[in-house]
C-alpha cells in the first residue's frame, strides 16, 4: 500500500461526534436509497495521476478508491473521461463512447467500475449532451456543407439580415455565451453560424431533432449495459431551446442574457420524460439520474423531480451560488449575506419537503473552495471548514463532496492570468481588459471565484506536488499542501476529513437526518445559521456562528446532547444549557439531539 492509502493508518476514534444509540432514532422511512447516499465528485484530470505525465487517471482514481471507502461516500460521480481536445477539460466530447488516452482506456474504466462496485459503492458517469466538441464526428459532418444529413442535428442560422457573414453583429441573435463574447460562431466553409452557448468549440446539440434523441438515448444505454450505474447530467435544461431564437434585451456590449429562451425551454419536460422511459425504465440496481440546470425556479425542480413524472431524481440548482455575484457578475464578487443564503435555502427545503429533492453542495469543479469563498483560510481555516460542511450536511437532500472539500482545500495563490489553464478565466480576462478594465482588478475577481480553484492537484501529502504526480502536474499544487493534506489528517482525530466522515455516518445512522422535515430557526441573524430537522419524536438542531466573532445563538436546547462540534474541546460555559442559548465561539458550529 502507498501512503496514502488510507488502510495505512487506522482510523482514529471519533473525538468530538457520538453515534445515536441503538433504536435511538426512530421514525424510519422506506425511501430511494440515495436519500441516505452521499456522493463524491472525482475529476480525474486533478485527482491522482499513476503515470506520472502530470494529468490525473482512471488508475490513479482506482488507487485511491480506498480513500473514498475511509470517507463514507456512496456513489462516486465521475468527471468527463471521454475523448475530448480539452478545450474545456472534457466537457467537449469528440467521441462519447471511448476513453480519453490522457486518462486511459476502456478496460481501465471497466477496472475503475468494478473497484468501485467492490467496495459497495455506484458510479456516475458526467453526460454532457446540450453540446458535444466541434471535432466529434456529427459535427465534422454538420458543417462539411448545408445538405449533409447531419445539418440539422446543431443550430445553423444564416447571418443577420443586412449584414455580411462575420462581421461584428451579424449573428443570429444578440446572446451572450457563458464563456464571453457571442454565442454563435461563423463557419467560413458553409456561409452560416453555428449556435455553442458555452466555448466555440462546443456547439449545441438540435434536440429537435428525433434523431439526435435516439443517438443519445443509444449511447447512454451503451454505458449502462457496461454497467455504470447512472448520470449526473450537464446542464441538461438547455437542451430545449424557443425554436424562434428571438433576440433579447443587450448591453454595452450589444450582447445580452438569452436563457430566458433556452433553459428550461418548451420541450424539456418531454425530452428529459422520454429519456427516462427509454433508457432507465424496466432496469433494476440503484440507479442515480441527477439534472445539473443553471436558472432553474423551484417550482420547475418540483416538476423535474417528483417522482410520478419519471424524469429526473434530483437537480443540482445555482441559485445559492450566485448571492455572491456582483453587479458585475461573477468575476466582480461582494460580501455574502448569511440572511439571504437562509432565505434561499429554506426556501428550497419548503418547497422541495413533500415532493421532489435537493442536491447539497458548496463546492464541485465550477465553483471555488468554500472555505476561502464564505469561511476563513486563515487563522479559522479547520473551524470554519467545519462549519460550513455541518450546516450543508444537516439539510434535507442529497450532499455531494467534491475532492479535496473534505480536507478543507483552498483556493490557490495564482500570481497572474499566465498561471490559470480555465477557458472561462482566460475568456474573461482577454475580453474585459481588452475592453479597458485594469488587469489587476480582473484578477482579484479570478483569484476569488475562477474555476482552477477547484482544479489544483488533490492534496495527498507532504511530498513533490502533493503526491498528486511525480512528474510535473498540470495545473501546480497549492503551495500550502505541506500541512494542509490527506495524510496528516488521517493521523488526525480533530481533522476536517474526520468532521466530514462523521456527517456522513451520521445521515447513514440517523433517519431524522435524512427524512426529517425542516424548519429555518433565527431567519434575520446575520450571523448565526440555526435549523430543526424533526421525525417522530427526535428533533436534531443545527446551530453554527458563521462568523469570526463570539455569538449567542438564541436557540432554545433544553434536552439536547451534543451530536458533533467544529470544536474539539468545549468551551466551559457554552454549553446548551445556558440562559438565552448557547455562546457560540467564532465558526463554531454544534449538533444537537433532543428527543421528546
Amino acid at each position: 500500500m502507498t501512503s496514502t492509502d488510507p488502510q495505512s493508518a487506522p482510523t482514529p476514534p471519533s473525538a468530538s461526534a457520538a453515534v445515536p444509540e441503538p433504536g435511538e432514532s426512530e421514525g424510519a422511512v422506506v425511501s430511494p436509497w440515495w436519500r441516505s447516499a452521499v456522493v463524491y465528485q472525482v475529476y480525474p484530470r486533478s485527482f491522482a495521476d499513476s503515470d506520472g505525465d502530470g494529468v490525473g487517471d482512471l488508475r490513479g482514481v482506482t488507487a485511491h478508491l480506498d480513500h473514498l471507502v475511509r470517507l463514507g461516500v456512496d456513489v462516486v460521480w465521475l468527471s468527463p473521461v471521454y475523448r475530448s481536445p480539452g478545450a474545456d477539460n472534457g466537457y467537449d466530447i469528440s467521441d462519447y463512447q471511448d476513453v480519453d488516452p490522457t486518462f486511459g482506456t476502456l478496460e481501465d474504466f471497466d477496472e475503475l467500475l468494478a473497484a468501485v462496485h467492490a467496495r459497495g459503492m455506484t458510479l456516475l458517469m458526467d453526460l454532457v449532451v446540450n453540446h458535444t466538441s466541434d471535432e466529434h464526428p456529427w459535427f465534422v459532418e454538420s458543417r462539411s456543407s448545408t445538405d449533409n444529413p447531419k445539418r440539422d442535428w446543431y443550430w445553423w442560422r444564416p447571418a443577420r439580415s443586412g449584414y455580411v457573414g462575420g462581421a461584428p453583429g451579424a449573428e443570429p441573435t444578440n446572446w451572450a455565451s457563458f464563456f464571453s463574447g457571442p454565442s454563435w460562431s461563423w463557419d467560413e466553409v458553409t456561409g452560416e453560424y453555428y449556435l455553442h452557448l458555452f466555448d466555440r468549440k462546443q456547439p449545441d446539440l438540435n434536440w429537435e431533432n428525433p434523431q439526435v434523441r435516439e443517438a443519445v438515448f443509444a449511447m447512454m444505454r451503451w454505458w449502462l449495459d457496461r454497467g455504470v450505474d447512472g448520470f449526473r447530467m450537464d446542464v441538461i435544461n438547455l437542451v430545449s431551446k424557443d425554436t424562434s431564437l428571438p433576440d433579447v434585451v443587450a448591453g454595452p456590449d450589444g450582447l445580452g442574457d438569452g436563457s430566458a429562451h433556452y433553459a428550461n425551454g418548451p420541450r424539456v419536460h418531454e425530452f428529459l420524460a422520454q429519456m427516462h422511459r427509454e433508457v432507465f425504465a424496466g432496469r433494476s440496481g440503484r440507479l442515480l439520474t441527477v439534472g445539473e440546470m443553471p436558472g432553474v425556479t423551484w417550482q420547475e425542480a418540483v416538476l423535474f423531480t417528483d417522482p410520478a413524472r419519471r424524469e429526473v431524481d434530483m437537480v443540482f440548482q445555482f441559485e445559492h451560488v450566485g448571492l455572491d455575484h456582483g453587479p458585475g457578475g461573477k468575476f466582480d464578487p461582494v460580501p455574502l449575506d448569511l440572511r439571504a443564503l437562509k432565505e434561499s435555502f429554506g426556501r428550497w427545503q419548503r418547497e422541495l419537503g413533500s415532493r421532489g429533492w435537493n442536491s447539497l453542495y458548496w463546492d464541485n469543479h465550477d465553483q471555488p473552495r468554500v472555505v476561502s469563498r464564505f469561511g476563513d483560510d486563515g487563522a479559522f481555516w479547520r473551524e470554519s471548514a467545519k462549519a460550513w460542511a455541518s450546516v450543508l450536511h444537516l439539510h434535507r437532500g442529497t450532499p455531494y463532496v467534491y475532492q479535496g472539500e473534505e480536507l478543507g482545500m483552498t483556493n490557490a495563490p495564482f500570481a497572474d492570468i499566465g498561471a490559470m489553464r480555465d477557458v472561462e478565466s482566460l475568456n474573461h480576462y482577454r475580453r474585459a481588459v481588452a475592453q479597458g478594465a485594469d488587469p489587476e482588478v480582473v484578477m482579484r475577481g479570478l483569484r476569488a471565484m475562477g474555476r482552477d480553484n477547484a482544479r489544483t492537484p488533490m492534496q495527498w501529502d507532504a511530498g513533490p506536488h502533493a503526491g498528486f504526480s511525480s512528474g510535473t502536474p498540470w495545473l501546480p499544487a497549492n503551495p500550502n499542501h505541506g500541512w494542509l493534506n490527506a495524510q496528516a489528517q488521517y493521523e488526525d482525530p480533530d481533522s476536517v476529513f474526520h468532521h466530514y466522515r462523521r456527517l456522513v455516518e451520521l445521515r447513514h445512522t440517523m433517519a431524522v437526518v435524512r427524512e426529517g422535515d425542516f424548519t429555518m430557526l433565527l431567519p434575520q441573524d446575520e450571523q448565526v445559521y440555526a435549523f430543526v430537522r424533526a421525525l417522530g419524536r427526535e428533533r436534531v438542531v443545527v446551530v453554527a456562528n458563521l462568523g469570526g466573532s463570539p455569538r449567542r445563538a438564541e436557540v432554545d436546547l433544553t434536552g439536547a446532547r451534543l451530536l458533533l462540534s467544529s470544536y474539539a474541546v468545549a468551551e466551559p460555559g457554552s454549553g446548551p444549557e445556558q440562559p438565552g442559548g448557547p455562546l457560540l465561539r467564532p465558526w463554531q458550529a454544534d449538533v444537537y439531539l433532543v428527543v421528546d
